[in-house]
């Protein structure tokens, strides 16, 4: 009876430290995914997700007493946390560099296309090809592309530098196109 009982308290404290090594593995996972949350959610969120549901994994098993599949859940939740960190910082470099060059060229063609439009509003003879009819429908394209701009610099100020690239997409394409229409060499 007692090397029975005595066996059975090893297997308890075993039990016990092999549950608590697991909810340690299983905490550290999750602070690592809370500390790259940020970021991540704006540059990376289905990786995001991928990590958060191999975290939520790692606790499921954990309440079912599955320390083995906690333990791997776990280390699959840092392994993708630490590619997540990583994956993101890549991705913001990729849209500053994007918006750098837009927030470069697009306020100096907003400027020429608006200097243009004044020179021929006050009688400068056109190109070839512009007539007033054209003028007026380029007046009101750079009105729009103004605004655009306007609207993606918002979001590129407050930080959402995904949400002011997709604003600003074919924004260049644009007002190169206005440009020639008016004739300003690019």
């Amino acid at each position: 009876m007692r090397s029975v009982l005595g066996a059975a308290l090893v297997l308890g404290a075993c039990g016990a430290r092999e549950k608590q090594a697991t909810e340690a593995a299983v905490n550290a996972a999750e602070s690592a995914l809370a500390a790259a949350q940020g970021e991540a959610a704006k540059y990376a969120p289905e990786e995001l997700k991928a990590a958060q549901d191999a975290l939520q994994s790692a606790k499921n098993a954990v309440a079912k007493g599955d320390y083995h599949a906690a333990l791997a859940a776990a280390a699959d939740a840092t392994n993708k946390t630490k590619s997540l960190a990583a994956t993101a910082a890549a991705r913001k470099d990729e849209l500053v560099k994007g918006w750098n060059g837009l927030s470069a060229s697009v306020p100096r063609y907003l400027n020429a296309i608006k200097g243009r439009l004044d020179v021929f509003e006050k009688g400068a003879r056109m190109p070839a090809g512009l007539d007033q009819e054209k003028l007026q429908s380029a007046k009101q394209q750079y009105e729009r592309a103004k605004q655009v701009w306007s609207d993606a610099a918002g979001s590129a100020q407050q930080g959402n530098l995904g949400e002011a690239m997709k604003k600003a997409s074919g924004l260049k394409e644009v007002l190169v196109n206005l440009m020639e229409l008016l004739g300003i060499k690019t």
